[in-house]
């Protein structure tokens, strides 16, 4: 009997080893299996726009076109203007400041009386936002004004404020335009207050 129950044992090792056998057997016939890598796709570098920095000098011309009007009279003189600037620019990144001086000619005229605006020269203060290619500014200033009435020189101090914009073209020219309001209070001691709206273009070149 011990030697049947021997021999029940062996042919139940046997049998379990070569279910183990088969079952393994599919896993190995297929050999070592790589895992997958997926690619790295590196992201693009992000595009840098180069700001345009507006400090610096700068000089150049203006034309424009005014309309004065005084106290007491009931037509507005009206007329060209033309002229010179010159000036500087600080930019500190989303803002600018700089002065300016501008003088210009004009003939800002009415028939009767014989009355004119014969040139102006302006004082300005100007605070904008740099918008790249673009400056939007608004300014303020004193400017001292020279007038004509019946043959008579007059001339006195006033005052101005308004708004402008340049457009730089490239690294040194820039195309601009401006809109002022202008005030003159007992102009000249005559007991006389005016006003003026002057819209002018502007080119300049920076150094």
């Amino acid at each position: 009997m011990r030697k049947s129950a021997a021999k029940t044992m062996l042919l139940g090792f046997g049998a379990a080893g070569a279910g183990l056998l088969a079952a393994m057997t599919p896993a190995l016939a297929g050999g070592y299996t790589a895992p997958v890598v997926e690619p790295v796709v590196a992201a693009p570098a992000p595009v840098v726009v180069a700001g345009r920095d507006w400090t610096g000098f700068y000089a150049g011309g203006q034309i424009g076109y005014g309309e004065a009007s005084v106290d007491g009279l009931s037509d507005d003189a009206s007329g060209a203007f033309g002229g010179v600037h010159a000036g500087y620019l600080h930019d500190f990144g989303n803002w600018v400041l700089g002065g300016e001086l501008a003088y210009s000619g004009a003939d800002i005229s009415l028939d009767t009386p014989d009355a004119s605006v014969d040139s102006m020269l302006l004082a300005k203060l100007k605070v904008g936002a740099d918008m790249g290619q673009w400056l939007l500014y608004g300014t303020a200033g004193a400017g001292h004004y020279e007038a004509s009435v019946a043959g008579t020189d007059y001339s006195d101090t006033g005052y101005f404020a308004g708004l402008g914009a340049d457009y730089a073209l490239n690294d040194s020219w820039t195309v601009g335009a401006e809109v002022l309001r202008h005030w003159a209070d007992d102009f000249d001691g005559t007991g006389v207050d005016g006003d003026m709206t002057t819209l002018g273009m502007r080119a300049s070149f920076r150094f």
